[in-house]
């Protein structure tokens, strides 16, 4: 059977540009590709024949040499054609093989992440982000604050400039991997590709690493740096340093370096947001007459507030803009006083009689008490009925 015109195999023109030879082949090699013809007996077959016919015209010499005798070119070892690589009706398993993978590498380079820069090599590995939690006060979230953190973490080589070799010398190509930073292997019908077991797919190595840094082009240092912490934070608030992070190996970037923010607990005040609530005891006689008290305010200020007489536990009283200002700016929150009516207690004699006789006078001063046992009372009797 007379072997099929290579540019009719891959359903392309005899001018095509090679671009658009390897969009032929690429739509030829997904059609046919065997994983997806199961029930077809002829796709295998075909799938080989579209692999003969773009070995040979992706390869400008073979092509000027098809593009003038044809077939003839790649038999009786005519024309230069590769001493009959691809002419005897299918290829030998190697080629095959070969051919495989340049179809793998087509489909599924970018998808898996070959065909990087340089041939699929590694960029130098970037350096690991770090984390550090930073505990302040709540006075120190309401004002804001400058701090100096000592952050242990890797910092650039300075005798070898963070190259990894001694002196600063440049690192050589790979010799395992050509400086692809991948081998390949073949497994019968496929071609695997690992990751460079030499230069762990960098593509380069060092001949004579660095005695101070053993190759890694970063030592290990504690550094002294300088945040600023804005007003309003709050925990679990997240700062980003750019670039102050781990050093990249061998020149790599730089990480990140995130600080986490805890507030501390305030014996005085509670946090909500950006509300503080402040609970303040005042006495029965305050409560029930009325007056005048002093509370703080988180800016170390004092704030005097009025309590109505006849005030209960549980009332609440607004100070606007005495809370937490806003961390991207904006009105700062309220603060919220929460009065406590206190019970006397280790009384004298003298203070329970007038209480006692307080009490006697007091039926009618005490609207909930006499409204809950009125309750009661018509409760008890709702049953008895």
């Amino acid at each position: 059977m007379s072997k099929r015109d290579y540019y009719d195999v891959l359903g392309v023109s005899k001018g095509a540009s090679a671009d658009e030879i390897k969009k032929g082949y690429r739509k030829k090699a997904k059609e046919l590709h065997p994983d997806r013809n199961a029930d077809n007996p002829d796709a295998e077959n075909l799938f080989k024949e579209a692999n003969e016919a773009y070995d040979v015209l992706k390869d400008p010499e073979k092509k000027a040499a098809y593009d003038r005798f044809g077939h003839a070119a790649f038999e009786g070892g005519m024309g230069g054609g590769g001493g009959g690589r691809p002419g005897g009706g299918f290829q030998g398993q190697g080629d095959f093989a070969s051919a495989f993978s340049d179809v793998f590498d087509d489909l599924f380079g970018d998808f898996m992440g070959g065909r990087q820069g340089g041939g699929g090599r590694q960029r130098a590995a970037r350096g690991a982000d770090l984390r550090y939690n930073l505990r302040v006060t709540l006075e120190e979230a309401y004002n804001g604050l400058q701090k100096t953190i000592n952050v242990p973490s890797s910092v650039q080589c300075d005798e070898c400039n963070g190259s990894g070799a001694e002196g600063g010398a440049e690192p050589v190509t790979c010799p395992t991997c050509s400086g692809m930073g991948k081998v390949r292997a073949t497994q019968g019908f496929f071609t695997v590709e690992r990751t460079c077991p030499t230069c762990s797919g960098l593509g380069q190595i060092i001949k004579n690493p660095c005695s101070k840094c053993g190759g890694q082009g970063r030592v290990q240092r504690e550094r002294a740096l300088s945040v600023n912490i804005p007003a309003g934070v709050e925990t679990g608030t997240r700062i980003r340093l750019a670039g102050e992070g781990e050093a990249g190996m061998r020149g790599g970037p730089p990480g990140d370096l995130y600080i986490f923010i805890d507030v501390r607990k305030h014996e005085i005040f509670e946090r909500e947001g950006n509300e503080l609530h402040c609970r303040v005891p005042v006495s029965m006689a305050t409560a029930a007459l009325g007056g005048d008290i002093e509370v703080p305010t988180i800016d170390g200020g004092r704030s005097r507030v009025k309590i109505p007489a006849g005030s209960q536990s549980g009332r609440q009283m607004r100070l606007r803009g005495k809370g937490m200002p806003a961390l991207r700016g904006g009105t700062a929150g309220d603060m919220f006083i929460e009065l406590a009516v206190e019970t006397p207690v280790n009384l004298t004699s003298r203070q329970k009689e007038l209480l006692r006789e307080f009490e006697e006078l007091s039926e009618d001063n005490n609207p909930e008490s006499h409204s809950f046992f009125s309750s009661v009372r018509n409760f008890w009797d709702s049953m008895k009925g």
